[in-house]
C-alpha cells in the first residue's frame, strides 16, 4: 500500500471511530485532523469535504464489512433461519467492535444524514436492500429445501429482522444495556421457529 493510500485509509478508520463514539453532525473535521495526526492539506488532499470523506467511510468500510457480515454468510446451504438467529447473536451479544452504547453504525448514519444528503440516502439504502436481498434469496433457498414452511414471505421476513435489529440497537442505545438484546432474541427465536 502506498504512503497516501494508508493515510486516507488511516484518516477514514479514525473519522468512522470518532464518528461512531460522538456521531457524524457533532464530529469536526478539526478533530478527525487531531486525532489521525495528519495535516489540513493531507485531509484535503484526499476528501475535498467532510461529506465526501463520509460516503467514503460508508462506500470504502462499511460496504465490505457489511457483505463479509450480513451477505455472505446468507449465501451458504445451512438453514437460513439458525444462519439469521445466530447472525443476530453473534451481532447483539458477542460482538466487541458494535458497542450497545452507540448503536449501530448503519443506523445512526441513516438517522443523522439519510435526511439532508440524498447522496447519504443511496449509499446507505443500497446496503440495507444488499442485506434485504441476501435474506429473501436465503429464505427462498430454504423453502424450496423444506426447511422453512412454504407459505412464508421473504420480503416480510427479511424487513421484519432487519427493523428489529435497528430498533433494538436504538433501544440498547438508550437503556446502555444488553438486557434489551436478550429480549429481542427470545422474540426473534420464538418467530423464526414458527417458519419451520
Amino acid at each position: 500500500m502506498k504512503k497516501s493510500e494508508a493515510t486516507r485509509l488511516t484518516i477514514l478508520q479514525k473519522a468512522f471511530e470518532l464518528i461512531y463514539t460522538n456521531g457524524y453532525q457533532t464530529t469536526s473535521v478539526d478533530e478527525i485532523i487531531a486525532t489521525t495526526q495528519v495535516t489540513k492539506g493531507a485531509f484535503y488532499y484526499h476528501f475535498k469535504t467532510k461529506d465526501e470523506m463520509g460516503l467514503a467511510i460508508i462506500n470504502e468500510l462499511l460496504k465490505p464489512n457489511f457483505k463479509n457480515t450480513f451477505i455472505e454468510p446468507m449465501q451458504t446451504h445451512e438453514n437460513p433461519l439458525d444462519i439469521i438467529y445466530n447472525l443476530m447473536y453473534n451481532l447483539l451479544m458477542e460482538n466487541e467492535v458494535l458497542k450497545v452504547e452507540y448503536g449501530c453504525p448503519a443506523s445512526n448514519f441513516t438517522q443523522e444524514m439519510a435526511p439532508w444528503n440524498i447522496d447519504f440516502t443511496k449509499a446507505l439504502n443500497e446496503l440495507s436492500l444488499q442485506w434485504e436481498k441476501a435474506m429473501i434469496d436465503a429464505i427462498e433457498k430454504g423453502k424450496i429445501n423444506g426447511k422453512i414452511k412454504m407459505n412464508v414471505k421473504g420480503k416480510e421476513v427479511a424487513v421484519f429482522v432487519m427493523a428489529g435489529y435497528w430498533g433494538v440497537r436504538n433501544l440498547g442505545k438508550l437503556e446502555n444495556s444488553k438486557e434489551v438484546y436478550v429480549v429481542y432474541l427470545k422474540g426473534l427465536k420464538a418467530y423464526l421457529d414458527s417458519l419451520k
